[in-house]
């Protein structure tokens, strides 16, 4: 049996009902803290119990507003060490500036190195994080690193709709074909790639399907979905291809710029998200269905707690005999 009393849990501003969530299902008590302004606009934290020899989760989404989110968790691993807690632990579903993860052109940083650096220098002493977007980031750190998949929750989603029956699970591109395979063996599918190509600047992209498609239904996967652009055209050439119905899910709705209008203009027939990002209001579309990481994270949470093994957590839960 754990012992809970040695723990607490945490929420910041990124993603407070998740947060909610997490301590909902592991059963105990969200920890009592208050995330400030002064009048500059620095951030001022406050945490209005003892943390003494406690490990301590911190969860915090850093999506928008980035910077803000960032700083407030940095700010809070300072206060925790400071406060003499005795593990301070990161849960970060989302992973803010991890698209820069190594240098393609002259002069360009690598924010996904730096934001470990970050949070390393301020003290944490671990990270749970959920599909980074880039697995060598693991390698930036010096301290462990959980990188928790999305696909175990997208694939129970999918197989007990009864999705997966003449299904075939899509890469929007070639540097997802690991995720879309992975989706695709919880499944029982075949996959598909959708091949990308400009033929000059400023001409439309012209995509060609890898694999077939036709007579049936597509699911995309991508770990996260920004402007929306990829998806929405990858789901449009699907379409063109034959495919009956096409469905979309990624493990992270960014949603920013035109995304929300190029969704609901879209062919997608439905788009399966998980709320490791929490979306206001005005981004909620009518065909999202969220899938909601809390028990995934709350496992991991325990399982790290009590000093288990985290592999279990990447298998799907539903059977696809059933």
């Amino acid at each position: 049996m754990s012992d809970k009393d040695q723990m607490k849990i945490f929420a910041l501003n990124g993603n407070k009902p998740l947060a909610q969530k997490i301590a909902d299902y592991i059963n105990i008590p969200l920890g009592k803290s208050d995330v400030e302004r002064f009048s500059d606009g620095e951030i001022q934290i406050n945490v209005s119990e003892s943390v003494r020899g406690k490990d301590v989760y911190l969860v915090q989404s850093t999506s928008e507003p980035v910077n803000d989110n960032l700083m407030e968790l940095l700010i809070m691993i300072d206060a925790m060490r400071r406060a003499s807690a005795k593990t301070v632990n990161i849960v970060m579903p989302y992973y803010g500036y991890a698209r820069q993860d190594r240098k393609t052109q002259a002069r360009e940083p690598i924010t996904a190195k730096l934001v470990a650096d970050m949070l390393q220098a301020a003290g944490a002493h671990r990270v749970l994080s959920l599909d980074l977007h880039a697995p060598q980031i693991q390698g930036f750190f010096d301290i462990p690193v959980d990188n928790l998949m999305g696909a175990p929750l997208l694939a129970d989603y999918f197989l007990s709709h009864g999705l997966n029956k003449d299904a075939v699970v899509v890469s929007p591109d070639h540097g997802g074909v690991t995720r879309a395979r992975k989706l695709a063996e919880f499944m029982h599918t075949p996959i598909a790639i959708v091949d990308k190509r400009r033929p000059k600047a400023n001409v439309a992209e012209v995509m060609n399907i890898i694999g077939d498609v036709k007579g049936k239904r597509a699911i995309i996967i991508d770990d996260m979905i920004d402007t929306a652009g990829t998806i929405t055209l990858a789901a449009q050439a699907l379409k063109d291809a034959g495919a009956t119905e096409v469905y979309a899910s990624a493990t992270h709705a960014v949603l920013s710029g035109p995304a929300t209008e190029r969704l609901n203009n879209s062919v997608i027939k439905s788009l399966i998200l998980t709320d490791s990002i929490n979306q206001p209001a005005e981004k909620q579309l009518d065909k999202t269905e969220l899938v909601s990481v809390a028990p995934l994270m709350g496992d991991a949470i325990m399982a790290i707690q009590d000093h288990k093994a985290l592999s279990p957590l990447f298998n799907t839960r539903y059977e696809a005999e059933k």
